[in-house]
């Protein structure tokens, strides 16, 4: 019997389901595809913030990639969170055994707000270890600011960075544009493909503090279709429209930063 289109986040877990695995999930089920999901650590917190976090075991998650692995027939993954060196290893190990199919990696180093959330040692093993393992590698602003060492002031800047991080190897990237508070002018993403191709992705800048699960949400997405077997670019192009139409159209949770509203995207 033929399986159902299944993919994986391998993510941390946000209590209050705006990021992070739940996210994820979201964007999984908003894309009509299946989703697992590989815990790799636990925060507690809210709208107003984050009160206490929880690495899981490396032995756990080696697990889980296990089980999973023997049963299920995933056919795209994406990472999110990987907390520490411990657990930047075993996903880089588990992943080439698992056979996971292609993986899109959101390099949750810095916030789009640009507070930094690995510590050195674990990003540069970021740097080795996952960033080869990318399909596609989805850096915020800030986090290609960091991967590059460049201010990426100019778009040309960004153009160049976004070939620096296909050196390091990542097969296809995409630099997300920069969310700034009160801005006028439209938010451009840039696509630098396995092939040299390259495109711009432009979407009014809305004003809204209602964006938790932004980049969670378009690395997923894109992982949703390259698992149901479409191109890059149009994985790409489909998240990028996606995503902005769950940020145009905010849900009301909490009493502060919210989330993005994943059926807003199912409309789409």
């Amino acid at each position: 019997m033929e399986q159902t289109i299944q993919a994986l986040t391998i993510a941390g877990h946000d209590s209050d389901g705006s990021a992070g695995m739940p996210a994820d999930l979201h964007a999984f089920f908003a894309d009509q595809v299946y989703g697992h999901g590989i815990l790799t650590a636990a925060v507690a917190g809210n709208s107003h913030g984050i009160y206490a976090s929880q690495v899981m075991p490396a032995e756990f998650i080696a697990k889980q990639f296990e089980v999973l692995a023997a049963d299920f027939q995933i056919r795209a993954a994406k990472t999110g969170m990987l907390a520490n060196d411990e657990v930047i290893n075993v996903v880089a190990d588990s992943y080439d055994e698992a056979k996971f199919g292609p993986l899109v990696v959101d390099p949750v180093i810095i916030t789009k707000h640009g507070a930094m959330l690995l510590e050195q040692s674990a990003y540069e093993l970021f740097r080795e270890r996952i960033i080869p393992l990318a399909t596609v590698l989805t850096p915020n602003f800030f986090e290609a600011q960091k991967l590059t060492g460049k201010e990426l002031a100019t778009p040309s800047e960004i153009e160049a960075a976004a070939e620096e991080l296909q050196a390091l190897g990542a097969k296809n990237v995409v630099i997300k544009g920069q969310h700034v508070a009160g801005q006028t002018t439209p938010v451009k993403d840039f696509v630098r493909l396995a092939d040299q191709t390259t495109f711009w992705l432009t979407q009014p800048y809305v004003p809204t503090d209602r964006v938790n699960g932004t980049g969670d949400s378009f690395s997923a997405i894109i992982a949703a279709e390259l698992a149901k077997g479409a191109t890059v670019a149009a994985a790409i192009q489909r998240a990028n429209k996606l995503v902005h139409a769950a940020i145009a159209n905010g849900l009301t949770v909490g009493h502060q930063y919210g989330p993005i509203n994943h059926w807003a995207a199912m409309t789409e």
